[in-house]
């Protein structure tokens, strides 16, 4: 049996953009498997961390090694099949990745941020099920699950016990967001959890080497299927047959778009200020409808002939 660990392939996407749609389309190749939010493996260097933000200083020769070796058991006990994982906070630690696996490819997928605001703020007003936190604990060595206990049970006591609307956090933690969380409304996190999580993420995978990233959004994945699948898998070096296609837009549901309606106008105009500047990169427009509620139009849109700006493509 192989023991080499084959490149793994990293999709980098923020929360609630589309990443679990793209894993599982990745997961329709039989030379794929694929691996679902392993939290507490990339927490392994500082459990005790307040933040998500890892860097390359935090990649010491043990942290290495043991994630290296955990890919590796991963992938063995799969079939030997090329690993593609999915972590959301990972927007916030490419070097750290990257420093790890210094082979691995990288796809990197970003969505509109009003459907993204309006996903998060219905996911944080829901508590992790007992589903979630099992998942959680089986993949955290038995030595670190006292570093999650106290948040498990805080947001158990938030939700189950005080009957707050809100969790106590949820999503990629960035520097100062719990500071943040104390001085603004849920809304303005929520919207600095989109912009700084894709800017990190956009800046680090543009610092690595040319070909080593495949951007694309959310929307032209929902609304050209076809053509940014075999886009995603040409750039891991995988065929991608009739058949993959025609399951994949089976699994596609293209009427998700227009959830973010269901918020306030007023307040989603309040929060322009924290999106403005990111939006542009993606070629993402401030809707009329916000616009009308005193917004300044987003800068004009920066032009790229693949993928996003700044991000070295494979085509």
């Amino acid at each position: 049996m192989a023991t080499e660990l084959k490149p793994p392939i990293f999709l980098i996407g923020n929360y609630r953009s589309g990443t679990t749609i793209t894993q599982k389309l990745m997961g329709l190749h039989p030379d794929v498997v694929t691996w679902y939010e392993p939290k507490t493996l990339w927490l392994y260097a500082d459990p005790a961390r307040r933040h998500d933000e890892f860097v390359k200083a935090d990649a010491t020769e043990k942290v290495v090694r043991y994630i290296r070796n955990r890919f590796l058991e991963y992938q063995l006990r799969h079939g030997n099949r090329q690993i593609m994982e999915n972590t959301p906070a990972n927007v916030l630690r490419v070097p750290f990745i990257h420093q790890i696996f210094p082979e691995a490819i990288f796809l990197y997928i970003s969505r509109n941020p009003f459907s993204y605001i309006s996903s998060m703020e219905l996911k944080w007003q829901r508590p992790k099920s007992f589903k979630g936190l099992l998942r959680l604990l089986k993949d955290t060595p038995v030595t670190q699950v006292h570093y999650y206990a106290g948040d498990v049970i805080k947001q158990i006591v938030t939700k189950r016990i005080l009957r707050r609307k809100y969790t106590s956090i949820y999503g990629p933690r960035y520097k100062g967001i719990d500071r943040d969380l104390q001085e603004h409304e849920k809304l303005t996190v929520i919207a600095r959890q989109w912009a700084r999580g894709n800017r990190m993420a956009r800046e680090d995978l543009a610092r690595l080497v040319n070909g080593r990233v495949f951007s694309f959004r959310y929307e032209d994945l929902i609304q050209d299927p076809e053509r940014v699948l075999r886009g995603i898998f040409e750039h891991c070096g995988l065929d991608c047959d009739d058949r993959i296609v025609c399951a994949a837009k089976e699994m596609i549901d293209p009427g998700r778009q227009q959830k973010w309606l269901r918020l306030d106008p007023s307040q989603l105009a309040a929060i322009i200020p924290e999106v403005r500047d990111e939006m542009g990169f993606y070629h993402y427009e401030i809707p009329s409808l916000l616009v009308e509620q005193g917004s300044r139009p987003t800068r004009p849109p920066l032009s790229f002939q693949h993928g996003h700006p700044d991000i070295p493509s494979s085509r």
